[in-house]
């Protein structure tokens, strides 16, 4: 997915004879902390409300005012991935999308961004979730899948994080069945780390009913 393809349709840019006011009631509305300047399609820059209220007189142009804006924007043909990185690095709520000539296309909200992945069918089909804690050396996403692949799962989606300065990777795996507990104890038998698990809650309560049923046919052999 490319940043072209999840421009927001509805939220608007300034020009330079906007008000503070009017930037201000629009970041209201679109409940935003940032909006982009744009003059004929050149994109001068974000402008946020702290800079507004900086201001002291948003009942005036904005174009009146020296202003520091920062310039972040992304290319129309980037990947989402690297749009998340922008937003993340510097705490952004809209992205300024641009064409290959730099001009303005539109922007990307923090709310779309959190809609695609919502949409993505990772986070739509049901499923049991693990968590492992990983030496950076002894990550193997290939092994990973094939301890799942041989109890009868797939991998819907998986993620790795690593903290600052450390040598263990946190990873992250979605697979497709709700009862976990068989690759729980597969994964165990190959000493993973299972920092944390989750599965649906029927299936919890299901599995411990089974297991004290079976408990209770045993004791009365």
């Amino acid at each position: 997915m490319r940043a072209k393809h999840i421009l927001s349709d509805i939220v608007p840019n300034l020009k330079t004879s906007d008000t503070g006011v009017r930037a201000l009631n629009w970041m209201e509305v679109f409940r935003v902390s940032h909006l982009p300047i744009v003059n004929n399609k050149e994109f001068l820059g974000l402008i946020s409300d702290t800079d507004i209220y900086d201001l002291n007189m948003a009942d005036e142009p904005i174009g009146n005012h020296k202003l520091s804006l920062i310039r972040p924007f992304v290319k129309g043909e980037q990947h989402i991935y690297e749009v998340v990185d922008v937003v993340s690095n510097l705490k952004l709520t809209v992205v300024p999308v641009l064409d290959d000539k730099n001009h303005y296309m539109g922007l990307i909200t923090l709310m779309d961004l959190v809609n695609y992945f919502a949409e993505l069918s990772a986070f739509k089909t049901p499923g049991g979730i693990l968590v492992f804690e990983l030496n950076v050396n002894d990550y193997s996403l290939s092994e990973i899948a094939q301890i799942v692949e041989g109890n009868d799962a797939k991998i819907l989606s998986t993620y790795v994080t690593q903290p600052d300065e450390s040598m263990k990777l946190d990873v992250t795996i979605k697979v497709n069945r709700t009862d976990i507990s068989s690759l729980i104890q597969a994964f165990n038998r190959y000493d993973y780390i299972i920092k944390a698990s989750f599965m649906d809650e029927n299936v919890i309560d299901t599995m411990f009913k089974n297991r004290y049923d079976e408990f209770m046919r045993y004791l009365e052999i």
